[in-house]
């Protein structure tokens, strides 16, 4: 499955609490989206996210259906160590 990198710029800081995580992670099943991992800015607003997804689409209607920005979205077809 491919795999896409999410930047997500937050205006304020980022503060998820337990029920926004359930719930995304709720979606994420349902859709079958693969979170990978995250990293976050020091300033705490930016997050740059690693996802398994079909295609960059379901990863734009994710942002959207959530509420959650997506300032780029790019598919990543190689690591490099």
């Amino acid at each position: 499955m491919p795999i896409f990198m999410v930047e997500r710029e937050f205006a304020d800081e980022l503060d998820l609490d337990n029920e926004t995580v359930r719930l995304i992670e709720e979606y994420n099943l349902e859709r079958e989206i693969k979170w990978l991992t995250s990293f976050l800015s020091a300033d705490k607003k930016k997050t740059y996210c690693l996802y398994e997804a079909d295609n960059v689409e379901v990863l734009r209607r994710h942002a959207a259906d959530l509420g959650l920005p997506a300032d780029t979205i790019i598919q990543v077809d190689e690591f490099v160590r």
